[in-house]
């Protein structure tokens, strides 16, 4: 799989689960001025909406009635309709934020529309919220993508923080979802982004007392405050790292971040300092990789000119020479339309060494058994020059649609030829015997977790050996596509050995007229292990953790 952006991640879907109700119909105030003088226990008693006064609730009631019809009623960015208060990239993040926890958007703004994408976002301010912000600029945009996939990224580590600040557990299990998201920007601004504590004060207080009430907004000012005092004292609520290998791993998992259970898998098969290694590596802001479109005549060269006219800082990569890295700048590359033009595809260079490893030749034919949104069938179809042909199979319709449109404006639609189908299912009722194979495989994404920053709270343990089984179906299913002296590779988005090495070892051993084809010819000899499979490692190689095996059928008849 290829990670964050490509949003492939197949056939195989796991139910989101956030456990913090929807958010409810809020309540709206024009008070935007902090008030110091509440504790934050009678800021969580009015945060839950239990105002002190009911005259309070009645005013407030009233001075919503007379301007929310006007703030809808008039024209966008004019008019009452726009909150000229309240800070929009900390608004737009907010309710992205709360769209991520209900499953109902990624942590980045890279799946939006170019230079839509601020406008998008506003207009789900709008809705969540009932009035807009001014207009997201592009410095602003670039802010809703580093709170909101931080946010995300440190929600552990956020959540408790904020709990251990609240005088009562009950106001932090009571609180609502949106005000959640206010504290946790607040609190990422401070401890992450280092933003000057007085204006992050300030402008969450604000967004809390306008989007929800002033009580909201108390809780908020009276917690920060607390944080930047125990910051400057330097007694921040952290858990020790001590006792045995199960309490280190519940107190690393808040420090770092991340889910009990993968901290206790990693202790287990890399040892605490990899583990803390790897949890740095997961937390750090991702770098990308452009790949460039030769299909369309489109060079290396010709990317670096257009990434320097553009001002975008960029390295060449060292494996890949299709291939450049970019730390910042994909929304200046998103709107300047090379993506749209299929000039390039953003893609990570594991996966382009995948691609490498399956070495699609002028003229083969190869099949992508779990293929959409299909970046690793259009680096295949533009390797063919226009002979041969790549058939996409997935599962997922619209995913494949998506294949479909891109595959035009990268000039490989006469190569590439979608099939909807379950694999399973397909091979079960067509014969097809194909040159090469290929089968990313649907997989936990252990090693895409700093680019898919919701992903670690969306997997779950008991998920492994449902993809565990899947996977060992798949690869039965995609066998009977390759010919006699073909080639199958089955590759995964996950460093975990049970998902990788396991299964190839398990299906060898079910299938013996396979064999293993070493990596070393494909690839750079780093990426080799010593059982002669592909293996990129995050903290090693500064890339997606990725995995591949090169599996060659035997022209004779098994015996």
């Amino acid at each position: 799989m290829e990670g964050a952006l490509s949003r492939l991640h197949v056939s195989f879907s796991v139910a989101r689960s956030s456990g913090i109700p929807r958010q409810k119909k809020p309540v709206f105030s024009t008070s935007s001025t902090p008030d110091d003088g509440v504790s934050c226990r009678q800021a969580g008693n009015v945060a839950q909406g239990k105002a002190s006064s009911a005259h309070v609730e009645r005013s407030s009631r009233k001075k919503i009635s007379s301007t929310v019809s006007s703030r809808r009623a008039g024209p966008r960015q004019t008019g009452g309709n726009v909150n000229y208060e309240v800070s929009p990239h900390r608004a737009a993040a907010a309710v992205r934020l709360l769209r991520v926890e209900q499953g109902g958007a990624f942590a980045d703004l890279l799946n939006e529309k170019g230079s839509r994408s601020g406008e998008n976002s506003m207009s789900y301010v709008e809705r969540t919220l009932g009035f807009r912000t001014q207009s997201l600029d592009d410095r602003d945009i670039r802010l809703v993508t580093d709170i909101v996939g931080g946010v995300v990224r440190w929600k552990r580590f956020l959540d408790h923080l904020i709990s251990s600040l609240c005088t009562e557990d009950r106001v932090f299990r009571g609180m609502e979802p949106l005000l959640l998201q206010i504290l946790r920007i607040g609190f990422y601004e401070i401890l992450k982004l280092g933003m000057p504590v007085h204006a992050v004060v300030y402008e969450n207080v604000k967004l809390a007392k306008i989007a929800l009430r002033p009580g909201a907004g108390n809780l908020v000012n009276g917690l920060l405050r607390k944080l930047v005092v125990l910051m400057e004292r330097e007694a921040l609520p952290l858990p020790k790292i001590e006792g045995d290998d199960r309490a280190q791993a519940r107190a690393l998992a808040i420090i770092h971040s991340h889910p009990v259970w993968m901290v206790r898998r990693w202790q287990k098969s890399l040892g605490l300092e990899e583990t803390v290694k790897l949890m740095n590596w997961n937390n750090t802001e991702p770098s990308f990789s452009i790949r460039v479109n030769s299909a369309k005549g489109f060079t290396r060269d010709d990317l670096v000119m257009r990434l320097e006219s553009l001002k975008v800082p960029f390295e060449l990569s060292e494996n890949m020479d299709d291939f450049v890295r970019i730390k910042t700048g994909m929304q200046t590359i998103i709107q300047a339309d090379l993506l749209k033009e299929g000039l390039c595809s953003v893609q990570d260079e594991s996966a382009g060494m995948v691609v490498s490893l399956l070495d699609p030749q002028p003229g083969q034919t190869i099949v992508d058994c779990c293929s959409a949104p299909g970046g690793k069938a259009l680096y295949m179809a533009s390797l063919l020059r226009g002979k041969g042909s790549v058939h996409a199979i997935d599962i997922n319709k619209g995913r494949l649609r998506i294949l479909e449109e891109t595959a035009r404006s990268h000039n490989v639609d006469n190569v590439i030829k979608t099939v909807h189908a379950d694999l399973r299912e397909f091979v079960e009722n067509n014969f097809m015997e194909s040159d090469k194979v290929l089968l990313d495989a649907p997989c936990s994404g252990l090693g895409v977790l700093s680019k898919r920053a919701d992903l670690r709270w969306n997997r779950k343990l008991e998920e492994m050996d449902q993809l565990k089984r899947l996977q060992d179906e798949l690869l039965d299913a995609a066998a009977m596509l390759v010919k006699p002296g073909g080639v199958l590779v089955y590759s995964t988005c996950s460093i975990d050995p049970e998902e990788n090495e396991d299964r190839v070892n398990v299906f060898l051993n079910r299938n013996p007229e396979f064999s293993v084809d070493s990596a070393a010819k494909f690839v750079p000899s780093e990426f080799v292990t010593d059982g002669g499979f592909y293996s990129s490692n995050p903290v090693k190689h500064s890339l997606d953790g990725s995995f591949a095996a090169r599996l060659v059928r035997s022209s004779e008849p098994a015996v």
